[in-house]
């Protein structure tokens, strides 16, 4: 039996902006808003696992230790089948510039990485999300999400962040950069564990 989230304000251990509206907007229905990592002042963590679901863990019980307050982590990335899985949970890693993040050049490096091994098509991807809900007493929770897709190049369309632009998921003819954010939304990797989050800790 999962434990239950009773309180109407919760903290997302995240810095990333789009992220944090995105559960915002996920949440809303079920009455709770969200505060981050960065208004709270916590520091990022350093990710030091291998995994989606050893990163969420320490985001999470790192934000959940420093606040006293239960805190909800995200790991999340694209595994490209061509690249063996890359970049996985270096996903945001693929995008760091002397600069800050470009996830223009994350793209156009998973672009040209497929190319040099002549990927056949269709290029099949998928996003994945691993969500930890932590609380200060050491207990969490776990929920994953998953959505297929494929690579496209060009990129195409300006909604969403990180590598929307040029991932197509099965069933749409378009980029979830071109999709309408509601839509997106209903159906995105994050959406499916924030599903199972909310059955798990709401329902």
């Amino acid at each position: 039996m999962s434990r239950r989230f009773s309180g109407s304000r919760l903290l997302i251990a995240t810095h990333n902006a789009g992220k944090l509206e995105e559960m915002a907007q996920l949440l809303k229905p079920h009455g709770v808003t969200v505060a981050g990592a960065a208004e709270m002042n916590l520091p990022e963590p350093e990710e030091t696992e291998e995994t989606f679901v050893g990163n969420a863990r320490i985001k999470a019980h790192a934000a959940a230790r420093a606040t006293g307050l239960p805190a909800l982590s995200d790991d999340s990335g694209l595994e490209i089948d061509a690249l063996g899985g890359a970049p996985g949970v270096h996903t945001a890693d693929w995008a760091q510039t002397p600069d800050g993040r470009d996830f223009t050049v994350a793209m156009q490096r998973a672009q040209r990485e497929m190319e040099a091994l002549r990927a056949p098509y269709p290029r099949k991807a998928r996003f994945r999300c691993t969500l930890v809900l932590a609380w200060p007493d050491g207990h969490d929770e776990v929920f994953e999400g998953a959505v297929p897709g494929r690579m496209t190049w060009p990129m195409r369309g300006r909604q969403g962040h990180g590598y929307d632009p040029v991932f197509m998921p099965d069933g749409f003819d378009i980029t979830f950069a071109e999709m309408d954010p509601a839509e997106k939304n209903r159906i995105s990797h994050r959406a499916r564990a924030m599903q199972q989050f909310v059955a798990a800790c709401f329902g």
